[in-house]
């Protein structure tokens, strides 16, 4: 799986337009360009757009937060601590830095979505300024709103990487072959194929 999303990094950031990444990005640019044209008839619809964005992150992060200390309770569990899985045959040791993995992916997917939350707060304030009275324009706030984007995928990406290391807790056969479905599924939701790809390249060529 790192090594599809190295390979999935490297399309978003030299070939936009054939990922839903890269193609949502320019889409949250133009949406905010569009808001910020006319702040006195846009503003209510984009500050509910964020405040569900928000909204989102929070629930997110409240299961991320949840289900670490669910596994925080797993692992100071003296009655699990050496247990024989039927598939991984763990000891003690294996079996603790295993779920500890599992409890570093729950962490990380909370810190993303709290950062998420962040830039969607920033954004849902300056989204309503004029924009003749904001010295950076448009680009400021979309970049906001993207980098908000950015962390709510890259705390979603944690919740998948958790998979495979669950799996790992049964042994290395279900991790591997839990790997191979996920990138299976996740190359058909990351790559954008269609026929109208040209014209997000005409509109990316007219933004440049």
């Amino acid at each position: 799986m790192v090594i599809y999303h190295l390979w999935l990094l490297y399309r978003i950031l030299h070939h936009p337009t054939k990922t839903v990444l890269g193609i949502n990005t320019i889409n949250r640019r133009i949406w905010v360009q569009t808001m910020m044209e006319n702040t006195s008839k846009n503003g209510i619809l984009a500050v509910q757009t964020l405040r569900n964005n928000i909204m989102a992150s929070t629930l997110m992060a409240t299961t991320a937060i949840m289900l670490s200390s669910v596994i925080a309770v797993l692992m100071t569990n003296s009655s699990l601590r050496g247990q024989d899985y039927a598939l991984g045959g763990n000891s003690e040791l294996g079996l603790s830095i295993k779920m500890f993995s599992i409890l570093v992916c729950f962490l990380l997917s909370f810190l993303l979505y709290v950062q998420s939350i962040r830039y969607y707060s920033h954004a849902n304030i300056l989204i309503n300024v004029p924009v003749g009275k904001i010295g950076l324009g448009t680009e400021y706030v979309s970049r906001a709103m993207n980098r908000g984007s950015y962390f709510w995928s890259l705390g979603l990406r944690a919740y998948y990487f958790s998979f495979p290391l669950i799996m790992w807790v049964f042994g290395a056969v279900p991790m591997v072959s839990c790997s191979f479905l996920m990138v299976f599924l996740l190359y058909f939701l990351d790559v954008y194929s269609g026929s109208d790809r040209r014209e997000a390249v005409v509109t990316v060529e007219e933004m440049c």
